[in-house]
């Protein structure tokens, strides 16, 4: 049986529903939330109320648009972590009412595992096994994908994650919230070799980011002693420095996995995914290294439940559902 999902993210500061049909993502409504520009960041609390005041006319919108009624559905699916525990448990909350309800299964999805999964929404689609760097501003692994079902992180940070890095270095700069996305706008103006920040050494194939943070912080207090307009005047150059370090990085590591393991089909998933220089690197990597490389729709690189959905799909076909009584879980990992 192909089913018919509904599919639910709730999990930071984004409420998104999407339905799936016969394996084919119809729609992938989401409804960003604003308040948190003012903040500096995302507020958990208000996260939580606006995905209150979102859910139910973002899932109408997604049953409409798809011309889905509540007797057309065979499951719903929803995101249980890792995320905000406030956000996760609207979206729980709403799913495991609606199934019991409706006396259809739930399906619980890990957040992370969707991001990677959503590589199956469009082609082309990658072959097993393959690696995907998951890059978000709450994670950054290397994950050995072997199956839709069977994931294995070979890699992940020990401190911060590289989204993360990008939105502490762009508010160090006082740039305005969400402060990832302006440093790879002007980043394509700069020169990425005016200026040098250290790499963090860790073994194997983990990631560190707090040092190049704290190098960033100490290199603006320092020119700026010496000129107040240093950020002003150079932003694209320190922008387009700060992107090729962090992008260094990451591809240092996912170039050792494909050494290590031998695996030539390479994805990225996950909201950092939609930074062009890291898009770009992983392009060129692809003709030096012989990688079959696998980017996402932008779309599906933020948080958003058309991956929720491509996942459920999977779990639904495999028979694997939820008790009613699962809650969310803010610190699961794959």
């Amino acid at each position: 049986m192909k089913p018919t999902i509904l599919a639910i993210e709730s999990s930071c500061d984004e409420t998104s529903a999407a339905i799936i049909k016969n394996g084919k993502v119809v729609n992938n409504i989401i409804a960003t939330q604003s308040v948190h520009k003012k903040y500096g960041g995302v507020v958990p609390e208000l996260a939580s109320r606006a995905h209150q005041q979102n859910i139910v006319p973002v899932v109408k919108a997604a049953m409409d648009d798809a011309g889905v009624t509540k007797k057309d559905l065979n499951a719903i699916a929803f995101t249980r972590g890792p995320g905000l525990l406030g956000a996760l448990l609207v979206g729980t909350s709403f799913a495991k009412s609606m199934a019991m309800g409706l006396n259809i299964p739930l399906i619980e999805v890990n957040h992370m595992q969707a991001h990677i999964l959503a590589h199956f929404i469009d082609d082309p689609k990658p072959r097993f096994p393959f690696l995907c760097l998951t890059v978000s501003g709450g994670h950054t692994q290397i994950v050995l994908v072997h199956d839709f079902l069977e994931m294995e992180v070979i890699g992940e940070t020990q401190d911060d994650a590289v989204g993360e890095a990008f939105d502490k270095c762009a508010k160090l700069m006082d740039f305005p919230y969400p402060g990832g996305p302006l440093i790879d706008k002007y980043a394509k103006e700069g020169n990425p070799l005016a200026y040098v920040f250290p790499d963090t050494e860790m073994q194997g194939l983990n990631f560190s980011f707090s040092g190049i943070k704290t190098a960033f912080l100490y290199f603006l207090r320092d020119n700026k002693a010496k000129d107040p307009d240093f950020v002003t005047k150079n932003v694209n150059d320190i922008c387009a420095s700060l992107q090729h370090s962090l992008v260094r990085m990451l591809m240092q590591k996912l170039k050792r996995a494909s050494n290590e393991t031998g695996i030539k089909e390479i994805a990225i998933a996950g909201g950092v995914s939609a930074n062009s220089g890291l898009r770009a690197e992983l392009t060129n990597l692809a003709g030096e290294k012989g990688w079959n490389v696998y980017i996402p729709d932008f779309q599906y690189c933020t948080d958003n439940a058309g991956m929720i959905a491509m996942a459920a799909h999977y779990k639904y076909l495999t028979g694997h559902f939820s008790p009613l009584d699962v809650s969310p879980e803010a610190r699961m990992k794959i």
